[in-house]
């Protein structure tokens, strides 16, 4: 197997647009939906190299994002429509779906809208859909808006700052994925930020039901969530999960928005074992 950085950018021609994506072992497809701001540069190379040991990993920059053309779009259902073109130019018939922060947003639209794409489905650092009582906190806006994030920014936004064992963990993390990154091609401008926002705000509406529907999708569901998320806090879940028809919920202590990226390890080992023993 190649190492991880050394796995070339691919080209989906979509026809009015480029998709750019990477893909990372064999097996079972296992599509990842990235987080706000986030590239093909800004998975964590460890915790891609653990779960390419065991599915076929595809990761990919959303429309006008990254090294993709074409732009993205402010309806969190129609950016949902570059997985399953990704999906149909790859020749993927079903996949499993891992969508975190952002991306979860996007996956859950995607679970939703083509049920027969997706096989299971692994939330990740997220919210579901509809209001939500615990609203994001400040700190996030703070470090998250500014054009470039330094290491201290990373750490508030994806781990947990008064735990030492998170800070170790968010530096190793940051070494991996800083050895090897374009950082010119994350998004850096408001406008764009507005964009990302402006699906949220739709997502929280609501307008297709996707909560009631997500109640009711027998599509296994997993949700990775860290205790103390400062952009989609676990206890939003709480009110939709006991309702939910075929569901786990996993929670790190000590862990914030990145728990792939704090624990690659028991992460990757616990949607190995989910995907193995749930359908």
């Amino acid at each position: 197997m190649k190492k991880i950085h050394e796995t070339k950018t691919s080209f989906a021609d979509l026809g009015d647009r480029k998709i750019a994506y990477r893909s990372y072992g064999k097996g079972t497809s296992v599509i990842f939906v990235n987080r706000f701001r986030g590239t093909l540069d800004t998975w964590d190379p460890l915790f891609l190299k653990l779960m390419s040991k065991r599915f076929n990993v595809i990761t990919f920059d959303y429309s006008g994002i990254g090294s993709s053309t074409g732009e993205m779009s402010s309806e969190i259902a129609l950016v949902a429509k570059d997985v399953k073109d990704l999906a149909d130019a790859l020749k993927i018939d079903t996949a499993i779906i891992l969508g975190w922060s952002y991306g979860g947003l996007v996956a859950q639209a995607a679970t939703l809208l083509y049920p027969n794409l997706v096989t299971h489905c692994i939330l990740v650092g997220t919210n579901p859909p509809g209001e939500n009582k615990v609203p994001l906190e400040q700190v996030f806006l703070d470090a998250a808006l500014k054009p470039i994030n330094d290491f201290e920014d990373e750490v508030v936004l994806f781990f947990e700052p008064k735990s030492a064992v998170s800070r170790v963990a968010a530096k190793e993390s940051h070494d991996r994925i800083h050895k090897h990154i374009d950082v010119s091609k994350i998004p850096s401008t408001m406008d764009v930020f507005q964009i990302y926002f402006n699906g949220g705000n739709g997502f929280k509406e609501d307008i297709l039901n996707f909560r009631e529907q997500l109640k009711k999708t027998k599509i296994p569901i997993l949700l990775i969530c860290g205790d103390h998320d400062v952009s989609f806090a676990v206890e939003n879940w709480y009110a939709v999960f006991n309702q939910m028809t075929n569901a786990q919920l996993i929670v790190y202590s000590g862990t914030g928005h990145a728990p792939q990226h704090q624990h690659p390890e028991q992460v990757s080992r616990s949607i190995i074992n989910f995907v193995k023993y749930t359908h």
